[in-house]
């Protein structure tokens, strides 16, 4: 959720020109008009739609609402419109007010949320692993049996310039919230606007996010209890990127020791069922042996021969190759090579899903991400399909943006972007506030074994066991995976339900 390193590698901390209180609800006495970017003419957005649904699943039946719409952000000193923001929220009928609601988001920056709505959580979704594999397969809107609507209403955003969501400023209201900060702020406020819209205030409030959504679900819970005056009961972090600058630094060791054991995990799926018990030996070479011998430099030549043999024989690379790489191995290399005889290469969301390699005679790799990109045309005509036959939220004439490449490539991007810290305070200053942290072991882009790293270095705080870091077959969309997805759903209940 997808969403994703390869973009993500290099952002950074920024400062947001934007802040959350400028990011208000109050309207302005006469509303402007939306601004129109060049060369598109925009209608306005549909006005909120709510549709009523009953979904026979495995043993219940779902009696549900959907309400798709937006919340507009303002300046809250001029009225100056900043941002559309585009939801989907599920809801229970006849739901008590405090029943349990989840705040989603993907990542990116720069995609929707159709990742985490379509491929798991929401009433319907579609056959991930099919649609992959044949892009242009019909994208069939599927009961899911394994959605969380059963235990907490769901509400789906998309960060300005994402879906239906549509920046209205100028060019600098679209910089601070194609930053790290503004985004984040931007993304509170409209929980705020949610909750207080819909008389929400007692329910308890989860926020799941996936890849940079897990980056961004520890400090929006931060700002969200310091300035918007709302306290979060729990955290879901899938396959998340909590600290840029501590394993992309350049010439850092730490990075490669984060990936061996996602590597090996894909080499040793390929002979049968792995868990993270199975790949124990691989995680302490990593931060033993394996750091030692990369602490020792390229120019030592005992540790180099150590680390070509033992990395050899872990990932199944030829030996000559590892050596000639230092055994730093590239993840894009990696996908490569593990499946060169068979012309094919490895997507580096899921290690054991790949497609064919379109240059097989190229000196370096140049396929797109089968799983990720593959997944692309599916997803958006599955959500337009969504909107038009159960949503009755039809947007004429307007683009909706799975993915929008210009947010990722204008991301404010500074320095030293971590969310660490944040994660370290929201827990601190709620005692009760519990976090689900969930990877797949194959997963290249953001490997698990990074995130154990980090989340080693967090005191324990509060009552124990309020931190689960769980693993799953699959990748960085694990949910991908009917048995990963149905894992995945059962810890998601146990958290919200305080269990």
């Amino acid at each position: 959720m997808p969403a994703f390193k390869t973009t993500l590698a290099c952002l950074c901390l920024s400062l947001s020109l934007v802040s959350a209180q400028a990011q208000e609800a109050a309207p302005p006495r006469s509303p402007p008009q939306p601004s129109r970017p060049a060369g598109e003419a925009l209608p306005p957005l549909p006005t909120a739609s709510t549709t009523r649904h009953k979904l026979e699943l495995q043993g219940r039946t779902l009696e549900f609402s959907a309400h798709a719409g937006t919340l507009r952000l303002f300046d809250a000193t001029n009225g100056t419109p900043h941002a559309d923001m585009a939801y989907i929220a599920f809801t229970r009928d006849g739901a008590p007010r405090d029943r349990p609601v989840t705040f989603i988001f993907n990542g990116g920056p720069g995609y929707a949320s159709g990742w985490l709505n379509l491929g798991t959580l929401g009433p319907w979704r579609i056959d991930m692993t099919m649609a992959a594999a044949r892009p242009s397969a019909k994208p069939e809107l599927l009961p899911n049996a394994q959605t969380w609507l059963d235990f907490t209403d769901l509400v789906f955003l998309d960060p300005a310039g994402t879906g239906y969501s549509r920046v209205l400023g100028n060019d600098e209201v679209r910089k601070s919230l194609w930053s790290i900060q503004g985004d984040v702020n931007a993304l509170a406020v409209t929980i705020r606007r949610w909750v207080q819209a819909n008389g929400r205030e007692l329910s308890p409030k989860f926020i799941l996010g996936e890849s940079y959504g897990g980056f961004r679900a520890p400090k929006i819970a931060h700002v969200l209890q310091n300035d918007q005056g709302i306290g979060i009961n729990g955290l879901v972090l899938v396959s998340p990127v909590l600290d840029f600058a501590r394993f992309d630094a350049s010439g850092s060791v730490l990075g490669h020791v984060a990936r061996l054991p996602a590597m090996v995990a894909v080499a040793r799926e390929r002979q049968g069922p792995i868990t993270r018990d199975s790949l124990k030996d691989v995680e302490a070479y990593a931060r033993g042996e394996f750091l030692s011998d990369l602490m020792r430099g390229v120019n030592d030549k005992d540790a180099l021969a150590r680390l070509a043999k033992r990395v050899s024989g872990l990932t199944g690379l030829d030996e000559s190759l590892v050596r000639r790489l230092g055994a730093r191995i590239p993840v894009e290399t990696f996908a490569r090579e593990i499946n060169r005889t068979e012309g094919r290469v490895s997507s580096l969301y899921d290690g054991n899903v790949t497609g064919l390699d379109p240059a097989p005679f190229s000196t370096h790799n140049q396929a797109e991400d089968q799983l990720r990109l593959g997944l692309h045309a599916p997803i958006t005509q599955a959500m337009l399909d969504l909107y038009r036959s159960k949503l009755n939220w039809v947007v004429e004439n307007g683009r909706y943006q799975f993915m929008n490449e210009q947010a990722g490539r204008q991301w404010d991007r500074g320095r030293g972007a971590e969310a660490v810290s944040d994660l370290r305070q929201a827990m601190a200053l709620d005692p009760q506030l519990r976090v689900l942290v969930a990877h797949g072991l194959t997963d290249l882009v953001t490997p698990y074994f990074e995130t154990r790293m980090v989340l080693d270095q967090i005191p324990e705080t509060g009552a124990p066991g309020r931190m689960i870091f769980e693993t799953y077959a699959g990748g960085h969309m694990l949910y991908a995976r009917e048995a990963s997805r149905i894992k995945f759903r059962e810890d998601g209940r146990k958290l919200i339900e305080g269990r």
